[in-house]
């Protein structure tokens, strides 16, 4: 059996995964899409998130999937190219990708909630995972019609599934990918007890005083 490589070897690929998932992870989207469209500031709309879900309330369908599948692809991305050097490289590209998302450096750390970059991690580090948690969101999203209750029950079971079909390691990303997603969604938390929360395919003009949230 070949001996280990030793972290004097490599660490620095583990910190470029890392940097570079984080700088992948934080371009966004959804700012970008909709100002392309003649939109304007996706920020100073609905929930004033920048995911597909806020970007939907200006009623562009084909915007808001735009938003989701990039927002997910970046996620997906930097797991595939970070997998080239191992396993650990992958997960540590896929944690700098969520993070970026939710604070990307370009938008003075005020980013998206990172559902859509959380799913296309899990996606592609493990795709029978992500594939069950897409399931749970879909299904949540079609009973409830509350796009942050999908995400936490989603992103909460996600590390079960990762027990059940995958492995230890891809079990830990997917609880530290839950821990992160429900922090981010704290606000939405205290919406859906207090039953203030939008429903999917509300359309809003402008940025509610009450911030009514998203994922």
């Amino acid at each position: 059996m070949p001996d280990p490589i030793s972290w004097q070897f490599s660490w620095p690929y583990l910190a470029a995964a890392l940097v570079g998932g984080y700088l992948l992870g934080s371009i966004p989207f959804g700012i970008v899409l909709t100002r392309i469209a003649g939109m304007g500031d996706i920020r100073k709309i609905g929930s004033g998130n920048i995911g597909a879900t806020n970007v939907l309330r200006t009623g562009n369908k084909g915007l808001a999937l735009a938003t989701l599948l990039l927002d997910g692809g970046k996620g997906a991305a930097a797991v595939l190219v970070a997998r080239i050097w191992g396993p650990d490289t992958a997960v540590l590209a896929g944690i700098g990708a969520l993070i970026g998302h939710m604070a990307p450096v370009w938008l003075t750390f005020r980013g998206g909630k990172g559902v859509a970059t959380a799913l296309g991690v899990l996606l592609a580090i493990a795709w029978q995972v992500g594939l069950a948690a897409c399931l749970v969101w879909l299904v949540t999203a079609a009973v409830f019609r509350y796009s942050s209750l999908a995400a936490l029950i989603a992103l909460a079971a996600a590390p079960g599934l990762a027990w059940w079909l995958a492995d230890p390691q891809i079990m830990e990303l997917a609880a530290l990918t839950a821990v992160l997603v429900w922090l981010r969604h704290w606000q939405n938390i205290a919406r859906l007890a207090t039953g203030r929360e939008p429903k999917i395919g509300r359309k809003e003009n402008s940025v509610n005083n009450d911030k009514k949230g998203d994922s």
